[in-house]
């Protein structure tokens, strides 16, 4: 770490209305403390920020005295880069506000908020805009990747639902990014990441979801997964785009609607969500209980918010957790035998591999209107590797690797950014595909001295 003097330290911690925790300072330990447990660095400070003013004195002060630096927002990211060794964590999780604009049907949302804090004052007013899958997420993360949930087949991506932000650049300047002001840079964070400054304000637009969805679960043996899975692939053309519909598959927690007997077995699960009328809810997921004779199902209707949060116990934080991805177009024969081998050597049991379901209007938006450039999937894969004990690492992480190689040839060759684990930065030309040089051309613009580098790096062009 580059010195750092400690006068200099004091007048930062005088000059914030946050807090600048160091080392030796109670709950600085628990402030580096994230949520995959594979992470563990030691930042030489971390400054919680109570608002923009604190955001702009810590980009300062990290640029100023050369220290590496970090952005928290509120949620989880696989790979860790919340954290930097030896430098500033810019840790946002303070700054949870949330405004609804009910009659404009606009979020004003800052930084630290999660989608909990987001659907708590949205659904209030039977609002929503697409925002992932589980509460605990953060939406600043999930939004600067791209960002897609349960009702991104009827709006889109997160990006495309992104009206505006506010930035603090790496010269400590506020900008308000927009499609009338600083197109390049509103352009480069729909998917982009944290590659161009730290965003302390999004603006989405709003659409009327709730507060009652129609959905659940269904869950087939493994031994009906093969069949279920060609069912679904051929049901994915004509499904309504209010419905999404996920296959994940793993061992069967215990849940309270499958029997003892079907605990910890393998199983194909589908989760669906359904936002159109809920009356209608019953008739248009019905083809989806025709895949198979399920063991075990549970569906109806409920709040949304809830929805959102039903997912949150496979995502406690405290497990190592290693995630490998692709995009994926269709749902190949020979995707499913390499899937059906890896499910047969599951290496613990909350390992679990997902088809998260999009298209439709995700794919409608040109490949070059937003950074995220992905259009094409229909289905982002991800393999889900999670355990609790070090000792396991090597086996599970070897796993996931080997159906990673195995799906390959059955993938599109992109990679959605959230998901990337922090080895994968060779893989950030895949993410952006075309867009990709247009993206170095405003990093070199915004950040040509590249602070912002602990993300998935996006390199300035070297001068």
């Amino acid at each position: 770490m580059a010195q750092v003097s400690s006068s200099a330290v004091d007048e930062l911690k005088t000059a914030v209305r946050g807090e600048l925790l160091l080392p030796d300072d109670a709950g600085f330990d628990e402030a580096r403390s994230i949520w995959n447990a594979m992470i563990d660095k030691r930042p030489a400070m971390i400054l919680r920020c109570a608002g923009v003013a604190d955001v702009r004195r810590g980009v300062a002060f990290a640029r100023d005295n050369d220290l590496p630096l970090a952005m928290r927002g509120g949620g989880h990211n696989i790979a860790g880069s919340a954290l930097c060794d030896d430098g500033l964590v810019i840790d946002l999780s303070p700054m949870k506000s949330v405004r609804i604009d009910p009659a404009a049907r606009r979020a004003y949302v800052e930084p630290g908020a999660t989608l909990a804090d987001f659907d708590h004052e949205a659904q209030a007013f039977g609002l929503a805009t697409p925002l992932g899958i589980n509460s605990t997420t953060g939406v600043a993360g999930l939004t600067l990747g791209g960002g897609f949930g349960w009702l991104s087949r009827k709006y889109g991506m997160t990006v495309d639902n992104l009206l505006s932000a506010d930035i603090v650049t790496a010269d400590s300047e506020l900008l308000h990014a927009s499609a009338d002001s600083h197109e390049d840079l509103f352009w480069a964070i729909r998917g982009g990441g944290g590659n161009f400054g730290v965003v302390t304000l999004f603006e989405f637009a709003l659409h009327p979801v709730g507060p009652l969805v129609y959905g659940g679960l269904v869950v087939l043996p493994l031994d009906q997964a093969r069949d279920a899975l060609a069912q679904y692939r051929a049901a994915a053309a004509d499904m309504p785009e209010d419905l999404s519909v996920w296959a994940v598959l793993r061992l069967a927690p215990p849940l309270p609607f499958l029997p003892p007997e079907a605990h910890g077995k393998p199983v194909i699960v589908f989760a669906m969500c359904y936002s159109g009328p809920v009356d209608n809810g019953p008739l248009t997921v019905e083809f989806v209980r025709g895949f198979g004779t399920p063991v075990g199902e549970h569906l109806g209707p409920m709040p949304y918010a809830m929805w959102q949060q039903a997912f949150d116990p496979l995502l406690t934080p405290g497990a190592r957790n290693y995630w490998k991805s692709h995009n994926i177009g269709v749902i190949e024969d020979g995707l499913i035998d390499a899937l059906l081998a890896a499910i047969d050597t599951l290496p613990s049991p909350q390992c679990e591999i997902f088809f998260g379901q999009i298209g439709a209007q995700t794919s409608r938006v040109p490949v070059e209107a937003t950074a995220y450039s992905s259009r094409d999937t229909q289905y982002a894969m991800n393999v889900h590797g999670r355990w609790d004990d070090a000792s396991d690492d090597e086996r599970c992480i070897g796993w996931a690797r080997a159906f990673f190689d195995a799906a390959a040839p059955f993938a599109l060759g992109s990679v959605y950014v959230n998901f990337m684990t922090q080895e994968e930065g060779g893989r950030v030309a895949d993410a952006y595909g075309p867009n990709y040089e247009r993206l170095v051309a405003v990093k070199g613009r915004y950040d040509p001295h590249n602070l912002f580098r602990h993300n998935q790096n996006i390199q300035p062009a070297v001068r």
